[in-house]
């Protein structure tokens, strides 16, 4: 999103460590810093917005005593089965695809800025956060390693009733993430629309097919 920092905004984004915090001895509403907030953003192409606007999960989980705390562990826990009720699970029963279109989705960070073009296909960017391909020279690791995925949980043939735990699962967690982590910093990739039902598809086949390079 394109983003225009007026001096109030930087003066508020460089004295207030959270909503309320004191700068200069003039306490700042959670409703003023909101707005002058929102007045750094301005609607740009496929950028609206409606990107400013929390659902409960992403209200929550912006207060980081809510994240860990034991004390909140059943707010959490309902949070949790709210998102786990949005998982679509794929309409034609298929769960894989094509590891490699999968591949060039996850290396793919294309979508979802103001300088993509509208309605063009977007990226999982995965590589951005995890390891996939130890022959990969860059890769995040805010997320766990993904390498040998399907292999060491002895996935063998994906289509199998073995399997179907292990394929749901990650299919839940590619869909909405925060279905069994409420806080977690995976983007809800099918809830939130990045990826389409199809992309989804070929990135599990990049996690899972015995052939796919993640299992070699």
């Amino acid at each position: 999103m394109k983003m225009h920092f007026t001096p109030l905004l930087l003066a508020l984004l460089a004295g207030c460590a959270a909503p309320g915090a004191v700068d200069s001895d003039v306490a700042v509403s959670p409703a003023r810093f909101d707005a002058v907030v929102r007045s750094g953003f301005q609607a740009n192409g496929p950028v609206t917005l409606a990107r400013l606007e929390q659902d409960d999960t992403q209200k929550f989980c912006s207060d980081p005593a809510h994240a860990a705390g034991k004390a909140f562990e059943a707010e959490r826990q309902k949070l949790e089965q709210a998102n786990a009720a949005t998982i679509k699970w794929p309409a034609n029963g298929q769960y894989l695809g094509d590891w490699k279109r999968g591949e060039a989705i996850a290396q793919s960070g294309r979508g979802l800025t103001w300088t993509d073009p509208a309605g063009a296909p977007n990226g999982g960017n995965c590589y951005n956060c995890h390891m996939l391909d130890k022959k990969e020279i860059s890769f995040g690791t805010i997320g766990p390693s993904l390498w040998n995925y399907g292999k060491l949980r002895n996935v063998t043939d994906p289509a199998s009733a073995s399997a179907e735990p292990i394929v749901k699962y990650t299919w839940g967690k590619i869909w909405n993430s925060k279905s069994n982590n409420a806080c977690s910093n995976m983007p809800r990739v099918g809830h939130m629309g990045i990826l389409t039902e199809a992309q989804i598809r070929d990135v599990m086949a990049l996690l899972l097919d015995p052939k796919s390079p993640v299992n070699q």
